[in-house]
């Protein structure tokens, strides 16, 4: 994916935030595009680069390895490879996926209460 230019006001509104509490951090990654459906594909046992793009049949190849790559680079899952022809690879989550899996799982909870709420309103 490409990346802000470092003098960009988002970059900079995006770095200032945080700076100021991590959770800016997190948020922004987990509000990427297709983030947590990967890590709860995952979760489900869809530990395949096939079998989760199978499960997200919208998602793009591009997308798909670069939501990877981040999960694997804030250590939220493992990647495994065998030394097979052809090769495989396996996707797992780590503790620290697993807890994160759960929060979300929270949070979309309730969302759903929270925008059931909000729906005589709209």
């Amino acid at each position: 994916m490409t990346e802000r230019k470092t003098s960009s006001t988002n970059y900079r509104n995006q770095s200032f935030l945080e700076e100021k509490c991590s959770l800016n951090e997190l948020l922004d990654l987990v509000s990427k595009r297709w983030f947590s459906d990967v890590l709860f594909c995952i979760k489900e046992g869809y530990n395949r680069f096939k079998l989760i793009k199978d499960d997200l049949k919208f998602i793009s190849d591009t997308i798909l390895s670069d939501r990877l790559k981040l999960l694997e680079r804030y250590g939220l899952i493992t990647r495994t490879d065998f030394d097979e022809i052809p090769p495989k690879v396996e996707y797992a989550l780590t503790q620290k996926g697993d807890e994160l899996a759960a929060l979300l799982e929270q949070m979309c909870e309730f969302s759903d209460i929270l925008m059931a709420e909000l729906e005589p309103r709209r």
